[in-house]
């Protein structure tokens, strides 16, 4: 990575937005000041990479504020967009020395960084950091398995709401009780159509249907006001009980 280490104008491990969801969930106050004196910070631009496959990650993290894109080439120069990480998801793998996609990011993005050795160190030393590490796993691993479904079998009405309703879930500025939230689209609409296996035109005409019968709001290109979370989640195709979304 080659961007600003930054120490200065960051929330402590106690105050971090996304300390309930991180890795470090479970810590207590003496694990946090441990993590805190193996931490620091990265910055990076809307569209810079935070590093490519194949290079030597000397580095863990958790995505604080903004989101990534996981991006792998292929062996005729295709690009395949295969993940999003969002903020609190986990980059890098104890034990594996090289990156195995290309990181970028998608917007603004700041990561907490953890130097590799002595993370792993304090995984031995301190077991529910594992274990929460390997529980944010299996959800990434149940994720790309409905993943795999949503790109085989959904139509594409119900591709564009199942993203949607995702980014909705994941961001903060949606309260418990009311169903109503807003964010910006971390993705232009060529990246989306990339990521779902559509058209741009399909994904321009699904996502104005969506806007004409009131399921989304949008304010220019990019922000997304959703009244009803669940009216949304309608319109995804899983069942009742949430599906890939709960």
């Amino acid at each position: 990575m080659s961007q600003h280490d930054l120490k200065l104008g960051h929330p402590s491990c106690g105050d971090c937005p996304i300390r309930h969801r991180a890795v470090c969930a479970r810590c207590e106050a003496d694990e946090l000041a441990h993590l805190d004196a193996i931490k620091y910070y990265r910055s990076f631009q809307a569209g810079q990479t935070v590093i490519w496959s194949g290079d030597r990650m000397d580095f863990v993290a958790s995505v604080v504020s903004g989101i990534a894109t996981l991006t792998q080439t292929m062996e005729d120069g295709r690009r395949q967009m295969v993940g999003l990480l969002l903020p609190s998801d986990f980059v890098g793998r104890p034990g594996r020395g090289h990156a195995a996609y290309d990181v970028t990011a998608t917007t603004d993005l700041v990561m907490c960084c953890f130097r590799k050795k002595p993370f792993e160190e304090m995984m031995i030393s301190t077991p529910h950091i594992g274990q929460r590490l390997l529980e944010m796993t299996l959800d990434e691993l149940d994720a790309a398995r409905e993943w795999m479904l949503l790109l085989g079998r959904k139509t594409a009405r119900e591709k564009i709401s199942s993203l949607l309703a995702i980014l909705a879930r994941r961001d903060a500025s949606l309260k418990a009780g009311t169903g109503a939230c807003s964010f910006d689209l971390p993705l232009t609409r060529e990246e989306m159509a990339d990521y779902l296996g559509l058209t741009l035109e399909t994904v321009s005409r699904q996502i104005s249907a969506l806007k004409r019968e009131g399921v989304i709001e949008l304010e220019g290109k990019r922000h997304v006001k959703v009244a009803d979370i669940d009216r949304l989640i309608e319109q995804t195709g899983d069942d009742s009980d949430g599906g890939m979304l709960g």
